[in-house]
């Protein structure tokens, strides 16, 4: 019999992490992830002992691999509103390079498909949006240094809603354009609740 092809952790779960963004973790079969992993149904289990173990893990992965590239301009420690337009924009383009619509955000997507029935996947869209939340409170407070804390961290509140709403939104446009009109609105708009 041909050997199965050994692969890491990390790269089973870039590929299934691939899978489950398209295709959402109740469209994806075990068969699909064999598919998409290139592994056999053991290698999966032996790995990770689960389907959802194995969707746990891409959350991981999402994270370092798109999350932190993308997000690092808005956690500097001098970051500003500036950076929070300027990671919109990144994201936007990446997304226009790779062709719109497209995928929307893992993270955001998990939230409305599997978080609700799945306290595990909940926490992990808690981290990531409690991640989200602490990076635009410090560029608020670092463009109007004078902010009160709760009131940074109720318009940070906001902006962590706005950004999954963008990506959502994002699945359903095919022009960039949309999505920064809706961004320099938003930003116009918490600019004008700072003064």
């Amino acid at each position: 019999m041909p050997r199965t092809p050994s692969f890491t952790s990390e790269q089973l779960s870039d590929r299934a992490l691939h899978h489950f963004w398209v295709n959402g973790f109740h469209a994806s079969s075990m068969d699909d992830l064999v598919k998409a992993t290139g592994t056999s149904r053991h290698g999966i289990y032996s790995r990770f002992g689960s389907k959802t173990a194995l969707f746990l893990a891409c959350f991981d992965r999402y994270q370092q691999s798109i999350v932190s590239p993308a997000f690092e301009v808005v956690e500097a420690p001098d970051a500003t509103l500036q950076s929070v337009s300027d990671y919109f924009e990144r994201q936007i383009s990446l997304g226009e390079s790779v062709g719109l619509p497209g995928p929307g955000c893992f993270v955001a997507n998990s939230a409305t498909e599997v978080a609700p029935s799945d306290p595990d996947v909940m926490a992990e869209v808690a981290r990531h949006n409690d991640r989200l939340q602490r990076g635009f409170a410090s560029a608020l407070r670092n463009t109007v240094p004078h902010i009160a804390p709760h009131r940074a961290n109720e318009l940070a509140d906001v902006m962590v809603i706005f950004t999954n709403g963008l990506w959502t939104k994002s699945r359903t446009v095919s022009d960039g354009d949309v999505l920064r009109k809706a961004v320099h609105s938003f930003l116009t708009l918490v600019t004008d609740a700072l003064t």
